[in-house]
């Protein structure tokens, strides 16, 4: 079951990438996110966002199916999800500005 979730993210990154190098960087989006951890993740993820003077984000969680699962509003800087009540897999984020525009994004794993 290990390596099926390896090979899946495999995919996933690949996929992802060549979507990227496809349409070229966009040049007036700045990734957000500085870093999150733990990677893999037991019970909760930080996220630690660059700091912009008044500007607040949406951080969306979905399962790797695609279903949301977590919707945190309000970040400025720094932020710990509770993640006790999600299932062991793949899940991805998505940083929103005001605007619901998508300004960073990533995968993290989440191990129980």
């Amino acid at each position: 079951m290990r390596i099926f979730y390896i090979l899946l993210s495999i995919i996933l990154l690949n996929s992802v990438q060549a979507k990227s190098q496809a349409r070229g960087p966009l040049p007036d989006i700045e990734h957000k996110v500085s870093k999150f951890y733990p990677n893999p993740a037991v019970s909760y993820i930080t996220f630690e966002l660059i700091k912009e003077p008044n500007r607040t984000y949406t951080l969306q969680i979905f399962s790797f199916l695609g279903k949301m699962v977590k919707d945190e509003k309000d970040i400025t800087d720094k932020r710990t999800v509770n993640l006790s009540d999600l299932n062991r897999g793949l899940y991805t984020f998505q940083l929103r500005d005001e605007n619901g525009r998508i300004t960073d994004s990533g995968i993290f794993q989440l191990n129980k």
